[in-house]
């Protein structure tokens, strides 16, 4: 028998049907399954969501700060005591600086250094105001810029008082001058 032969013979052994079924059924679960598609941003999102969600926090609280800046007023005007109590005692420190700047400087004694600092917004002045406009319901802040308004008048007052006392003084003397 030949090789040609033996083929004929067993020709349909030869032609079976492939794998059953059930083999391929098998195979197929053994195999990767496939991803399924999604959108690129959708996928891109998937992944880094977390990063998404900081930007957006960021994003907001830039938005609220510049919504805050832009309707943040000064302080004199939320607290209406502060208000009133700058403008009393600003006519009555105002008032006495006038009257002391009438006279002249050799008379006073008073260089002009000083005169600066006896001047209504000072640099504790401004300072106090700093303070009060980050800490608007501070007692503390709003005790010191009352205390600092009283202070600055009875320093005025004193400097005005004993100018006058001088003045009576000088004039007593020369008066005494002229009797004798």
């Amino acid at each position: 028998m030949n090789l040609e032969e033996f083929i004929r013979q067993n020709r349909s052994g030869f032609e079976e049907d492939g794998p059953g079924p059930d083999v391929w059924a098998a195979l197929e679960k053994q195999l990767p399954q496939p991803r399924k598609e999604r959108g690129r941003v959708v996928a891109m999102m998937a992944r880094h969501w977390w990063k998404a969600a900081i930007l957006v926090a960021l994003i907001a609280n830039a938005g609220l700060l510049v919504k805050y800046l832009n309707t943040r007023q000064p302080v004199a005007v939320v607290i209406p005591e502060i208000r009133e109590m700058e403008t009393y005692y600003s006519a009555r420190i105002e008032q006495k600086l006038e009257t002391l700047k009438q006279l002249p400087a050799a008379e006073t004694g008073l260089d002009s250094l000083t005169m600066k600092e006896l001047e209504l917004r000072n640099d504790t002045y401004k300072m106090l105001e700093k303070e009060l406009a980050a800490n608007p319901g501070n007692e503390r802040v709003r005790a010191a810029m009352i205390r600092y308004y009283q202070m600055k008048l009875e320093l005025l007052d004193k400097i005005l008082e004993e100018q006058n006392k001088y003045a009576n003084d000088s004039t007593s003397t020369s008066t005494e001058k002229h009797v004798l």
